[in-house]
């Protein structure tokens, strides 16, 4: 049986035709305009999800940078004023020896205990050291670290932090603490390096020429705080590794997202031409096909 064809079907068809075309070449033209392949779901599924599953990557490795990057400024924080400590305490003990060489007069031993009482006073400081408004040695606790009592004999001293760590969460499955134990560094109670100050400044006033006790008090103190900036150091280390980490991964995920979404700027190109000519193709067959009708004669 042969199909009768007419000039509507053959008209239908080609303009049919040539709309497909042309919807081939508005799309190519987009992706070169835009830069971008995939610009909807619709024009590769398989492709856009993978680039949704990417984009997120991105956005979690970014987050995790930020962490990163919060958390060497917090461990820097910490760092600085840990340095701050143990230069505070070195001090005091050389005034301590100084106290105990030799005879001195009650001037001179109420100078160096003045001055005891100043190195003790900086620790207090390093102890409430803030980074953007936190204090690094109190967890999470939002208030002073430490306060002093003055109103006893000798001054109280007191803790305020909790338990509870500040940590940054820098990879999937990685997190790091970020902030020092206040109680661990300065010691709470009659053993606090600020007690073992006050006991100090006491004794140089006392006239007593044996320092032994308070040296090795202070020494206690030093030992502690160091085992400290050695934990710091080893969570600061840990930090910038990640960071570098973090970092790496950004760009090989910067360049598989471009890999999969941006076009090939030459091979659009010649798309765009190759589909131009066979448009330009089609117009010229429709023109030869299409026969005028009666309104074109009349016209």
């Amino acid at each position: 049986m042969v199909s009768r064809v007419t000039h509507t079907t053959v008209q239908r068809s080609t303009l049919a035709n040539l709309q497909a075309n042309l919807a081939a070449a508005a799309r190519l033209q987009e992706q070169m305009s835009s830069g971008k392949r995939i610009s909807k779901p619709s024009d590769d599924p398989a492709g856009a999800h993978d680039l949704l599953r990417l984009r997120a990557d991105q956005r979690a490795n970014t987050q995790y940078l930020r962490n990163a990057e919060d958390g060497d400024a917090w461990l820097a924080t910490v760092d600085g004023a840990m340095g701050g400590v143990l230069a505070g305490l070195r001090s005091a003990r050389d005034l301590a020896v100084r106290a105990g060489s030799g005879a001195l007069s009650p001037d001179a031993r109420e100078a160096l205990a003045a001055e005891v009482e100043a190195r003790r006073d900086e620790l207090l400081q390093q102890a409430n050291t803030t980074y953007s408004g936190r204090h690094v040695f109190a967890g999470t606790s939002a208030g002073d670290a430490f306060t002093a009592d003055s109103t006893t004999t000798p001054p109280t001293y007191t803790w305020h932090g909790t338990g509870t760590p500040v940590t940054r969460q820098v990879g999937a499955e990685s997190k790091v603490r970020v902030d020092a134990d206040g109680s661990a560094v300065f010691g709470v109670g009659a053993g606090s390096a600020f007690a073992v100050l006050d006991a100090l400044a006491a004794s140089i006033r006392s006239g007593s020429t044996d320092m032994s006790a308070d040296i090795d008090a202070i020494d206690g103190r030093m030992s502690a705080a160091l085992e400290q900036v050695a934990s710091v150091g080893a969570r600061h280390s840990q930090v910038l590794a990640a960071q570098d980490v973090l970092a790496d991964r950004s760009v090989t995920l910067t360049q598989h997202v471009s890999g999969m979404e941006d076009v090939d700027l030459a091979e659009i190109i010649l798309q765009v031409q190759s589909q131009e000519v066979a448009y330009r193709g089609a117009l010229g067959a429709a023109a030869k096909v299409l026969q005028p009708s009666l309104l074109d004669f009349l016209r």
